[in-house]
């Protein structure tokens, strides 16, 4: 005997909501909208590299790498021992000339670029990657925890950023890797805020009230769906962290708290340089500086282009 079939006022049989047979709505994928299609990626980078500022940025970026990490391998100088060819100016064994110490400012601009741009990608790394998971719990867990967790975050706010960063840098003995702990110390925050601010948004939004329905736990929501879903305000912000990272750590050198002597990096070079303004020697300070300015330039003109690519693609939904 079949079964008996529930009927509207019309006669027409009425579906069961459990039941799989005879529907046909389409299954969202676990990341929800983090998992976009091959088209809208595709139209993430047509956007992009239609961005002639883009070009520039990456272009730059090249450069830059280029310049520091393989330059050195085939312009070879000595940038330990001083010689007392100190301040010479341009010339065919010196293309920019000696330093105050007699080291070969072309080849000191390289090895300062390695210290420079380590420091820039380590930061971004490390901040990213604490602020993320910090704004991320704070704005998924909400209540309590999400109270306290932002509030340490706008005490450390309320400090003035470079005085906590000299009171770090001269309290320990700067080194590589402290100089990148230090000025992660205080660039994770920004991360923080913006990513718990994508939390409180997207903790609403129907697939995570789906995985919560279907059991999934706070931590398979806030790392396979929070965090991919806020993926696009975390790569912007962290293209401009390495640009932060890149002048905090030349300020820092400016004021005497960078990495000592023989080290090079270009806020040093541009500090030291500062000295002999007012004799002449441009080729002491320009270099330092114009390579500073570039570097930033570049990596804003990259984290620009990312967002207003990330934007036309919001758009296109």
């Amino acid at each position: 005997m079949s079964k008996t079939e529930d009927l509207d006022a019309y006669g027409s049989p009425v579906n069961d909501p459990n039941s799989k047979i005879g529907t046909n709505t389409p299954s969202s994928p676990e990341g929800g909208e983090a998992y976009a299609s091959g088209s809208q990626f595709k139209l993430i980078l047509q956007t992009f590299f239609e961005n002639k500022l883009a070009i520039v940025g990456v272009g730059l970026v090249v450069i830059a790498a280029i310049f520091c990490f393989i330059g050195p391998l085939f312009y070879h100088t000595n940038q330990v021992a001083t010689t007392y060819n100190i301040t010479a100016a341009p010339g065919g064994h010196h293309p920019l000339g000696t330093d105050q110490n007699g080291y070969d400012v072309l080849g000191r601009l390289m090895i300062g670029g390695q210290s420079s741009l380590e420091i820039g990608f380590s930061v971004a790394i490390i901040a990213t990657f604490i602020g993320v998971l910090w704004g991320a719990i704070a704005g998924f867990v909400g209540g309590i925890v999400d109270t306290i967790m932002m509030r340490i975050v706008d005490t450390l706010l309320s400090i003035p950023t470079l005085l906590l960063l000299i009171f770090l840098a001269s309290v320990f003995k700067p080194t590589l890797k402290l100089l990148i702990i230090v000025i992660s110390a205080v660039s994770w925050l920004s991360p923080a805020r913006l990513v718990r601010g994508e939390a409180l948004t997207l903790r609403v939004r129907d697939y995570v009230k789906a995985v919560r329905v279907m059991g999934g736990g706070s931590r398979r929501i806030v790392v396979r769906h929070i965090i991919p879903n806020a993926i696009g305000t975390i790569v912007v912000n962290a293209t401009f962290q390495i640009a932060d990272a890149i002048l905090i750590m030349a300020t820092l050198s400016y004021l005497g708290l960078g990495l000592p002597p023989p080290a090079a990096n270009w806020g040093s070079m541009l500090s030291d340089g500062v000295n002999y303004v007012y004799d002449g020697y441009w080729w002491l300070i320009y270099p330092a500086g114009f390579a500073i300015i570039l570097t930033v330039v570049a990596f804003n003109l990259i984290g620009d282009a990312i967002r207003d690519s990330l934007e036309v693609r919001l758009q296109k939904r």
